[in-house]
């Protein structure tokens, strides 16, 4: 066993040559571990509110609105990301004029990606509230928008947290197909270790495995915290 080896290297599985500094961004060249944070926690932010507002739009009865957004959930859900990938970074200089860098190229990959998953899973969301919540709402007086953003928005966001935190699990492992276009993320340090060292691939993928898995425990343990939360806020409401 050589263990030792991982253990020399863990500090570069963990930011390898990221530096930083006071001038923005704080974070430059990230590489490791904290470039798979980066790229997952920019992905979901993006993705979360590119999703909810492709959700929103698919349940609306004009046409124009709902058309549009259908196309590219159903679009995107129907094509692999790392189809995705490949063809916005070779396509972007055909448009552009200008080729984007790797980093950032997964990184809009991963928020359209997820995003469409999002928004069918805000549309289930709603669409899983009684109809009598959207009336009562309009009923008060309040239009379609407010009743939306007041009522109904506020409980389907509670249910959809597991299917949320699901989807953004996922994406925090996809981070790893960043790999392919050459960024320095955590698995292509251990690619990178595992090259130079060649003796010991087991503890090496061992310990990236780890270290994902802590990630991913992290989130999923903060959305069993904040479900607990939110049903005692809704306890005690009622």
């Amino acid at each position: 066993m050589h263990w030792d080896i991982a253990f020399a290297n863990f500090d570069y599985f963990l930011y390898g040559n990221t530096s930083l500094d006071w001038s923005f961004p704080f974070i430059h060249n990230p590489e490791g571990l904290v470039a798979s944070v980066i790229l997952a926690i920019f992905g979901i932010f993006g993705a979360f509110w590119i999703g909810l507002a492709a959700g929103l739009m698919r349940l609306s009865r004009k046409w124009w609105i709902k058309y549009p957004s259908v196309c590219y959930i159903e679009m995107i859900r129907g094509m692999p990301l790392l189809l995705l990938i490949f063809w916005f970074y070779y396509l972007a200089p055909v448009v552009t004029g200008q080729t984007m860098p790797a980093f950032s190229t997964t990184m809009f990959c991963f928020m359209v990606f997820t995003s469409a998953y999002v928004g069918e899973i805000v549309r289930a969301g709603v669409k899983a509230l009684p109809k009598g919540q959207m009336e009562a709402a309009r009923s008060t007086g309040l239009s379609h928008v407010q009743a939306m953003k007041l009522v109904i928005l506020p409980q389907a966001l509670r249910n959809m947290i597991p299917s949320f935190v699901n989807q953004f699990v996922s994406l925090t492992k996809d981070t790893s197909l960043a790999a392919i276009l050459g960024v320095i993320e955590l698995t292509r340090t251990g690619v990178q270790v595992d090259n130079r060292e060649t003796v010991a691939s087991f503890e090496i993928w061992i310990t990236i495995a780890c270290l994902y898995f802590a990630i991913c425990f992290i989130l999923t343990s903060y959305s069993r915290r904040l479900e607990a939360q939110l049903s005692r806020y809704q306890a005690r409401d009622r």
